[in-house]
């Protein structure tokens, strides 16, 4: 039963990624962009963590940690560039 419930939050999260990839694509500046990629990021991360609760595969939880470091340092370099004009 639990599992069920975990698949349909994941599930609506996904639906729920679609709306901020759209906001991803048509922001009005780049700063909306960015906090919107950022929130596909965390989407994905909650995602891959509620389907290795549903089907018992602890080792999905390593995924989703690199998945968010990944996604912390990408954000951070996306900024360093958008404020600087470079990544030096």
């Amino acid at each position: 039963m639990l599992e069920t419930v975990f698949v349909a939050f994941a599930v609506l999260l996904s639906a729920a990624t679609f709306l901020c990839l759209f906001r991803a694509v048509l922001g009005p500046s780049a700063a909306d962009r960015v906090v919107a990629i950022n929130v596909i990021g965390t989407k994905a991360v909650v995602i891959i963590s509620l389907i290795s609760f549903a089907f018992h595969q602890e080792y999905f939880l390593d995924v989703a940690i690199v998945y968010a470091l990944i996604s912390f340092v990408a954000t951070v370099g996306i900024a360093k560039y958008l404020e600087k004009g470079s990544l030096e």
